[in-house]
């Protein structure tokens, strides 16, 4: 289906048009930076035993539920979560960094969670399964212009 646009939409409140243009291109930067935020305490928690984790602990988890081998995913996931996390608030490698981090929150959604329904309040799938959607997202889209992968020029 080809659908043209031959003008943007106009806002409901003019007066913040401006505000709008403004602010727009931060908007992606806005939601790789968060997302990739949003993962680092995860993978500080297990990689360097911050709040009360550590990598025993998690590939004893993991064991439990028939994740194996167990300690090397724990490294593999603490790793992703953290280092990659920071990758993604840099921009640098993002669509390789948030394939990796895709795969592991559908991992966690439908590995870990998913018996315990959709909410997250009862332990539920939405959480992850909101991560690994964003991180979808920023797969498709890439890092944009406010990352090191513009700076350098390269993306993968």
């Amino acid at each position: 289906m080809n659908v043209e646009h031959t003008s943007a939409p106009r806002p409901y409140i003019p007066a913040l048009a401006g505000l709008y243009e403004a602010l727009s291109g931060w908007s992606w930067p806005l939601v790789r930076a968060v997302t990739g935020l949003w993962m680092m305490p995860h993978g500080a928690q297990k990689l360097f035993g911050w709040w009360g984790g550590d990598i025993a602990q998690t590939a004893g988890f993991f064991s439990q539920i028939g994740l194996e081998p167990a300690l090397p995913l724990a490294y593999l996931v603490g790793a992703t979560e953290f280092f990659g996390g920071l990758l993604l608030v840099l921009g640098l490698w993002t669509r390789p960094v948030a394939a990796a981090t895709t795969i592991l929150m559908l991992v966690a959604a439908f590995k870990v969670h998913l018996a315990n329904g959709l909410f997250w309040s009862n332990g539920g799938y939405e959480y992850p399964l909101m991560w690994a959607c964003l991180a979808l997202a920023i797969v498709f889209r890439g890092a944009g212009r406010a990352s090191l992968d513009a700076r350098i020029g390269r993306e993968f």
